[in-house]
């Protein structure tokens, strides 16, 4: 794998999947698994769960620092989602991707939508442009969706109902991405990840 990854292009990974379908999950497994692969840290005005860290998980803001990125210009991508805003900061996409770093995006599909966009108005030597692989996990039925938010315990059973609906609109969007995965067993997950990632960084454009 290592001498793979030293021929490889960077990548800028994007994940999306509908709440509670398992993507922070594989995003962990895949971070574990590939030394080249880089985990983006989002801004959010959502407030922190668990132990959740800022600058580690989340650089967590308030709306009006969000309102001011955004108004300057700053983020590739930012979405609201469930209430709360999220967004990508276009450099620290592009610094990673030039260290010949590849970057994990786990976004919201309406953020993945606006990465796309936005690749596609870029010059075709970016470095966005040229590393860009979108990639949809859908769970493997809305029924076991809602088991696992149901044992996650974080949220109301209104909020459930309302996150479940949004899934169904979500999976909609699915044949927006280049790739779609069912997350069903964790192990094979990853794997179909890594031979997705392994396939295109040794493209070229």
């Amino acid at each position: 794998m290592s001498n793979e990854q030293n021929k490889s292009r960077p990548l800028l990974v994007v994940l999306s999947a509908p709440s509670g379908a398992g993507k922070t999950t594989l995003a962990t497994a895949l971070l574990g698994k590939r030394s080249n692969l880089v985990r983006s840290v989002s801004c959010t005005t959502r407030k922190p769960r668990g132990s959740e860290a800022d600058g580690t998980d989340y650089y967590f803001v308030s709306d009006t620092q969000f309102e001011a990125r955004m108004a300057a210009g700053d983020f590739l991508e930012h979405a609201e989602v469930h209430g709360n805003r999220y967004g990508t900061l276009r450099k620290t996409v592009e610094d990673a991707l030039r260290k010949n770093l590849s970057l994990l995006l786990v976004i919201d599909v309406q953020g993945a939508a606006q990465v796309r966009d936005h690749a596609r108005k870029m010059k075709p030597q970016d470095v966005i442009r040229q590393g860009l692989v979108d990639i949809f996990v859908k769970p493997p039925s809305l029924e076991v969706l809602q088991e696992r938010l149901e044992k996650r315990g974080e949220d109301s059973a209104e909020t459930i109902e309302k996150r479940l609906k949004n899934a169904m609109e979500e999976m909609g969007r699915a044949k927006d991405f280049k790739y779609v995965i069912v997350n069903e067993n964790l192990s094979e997950a990853v794997r179909e990840l890594e031979r997705i990632l392994d396939h295109e960084a040794q493209k070229t454009k």
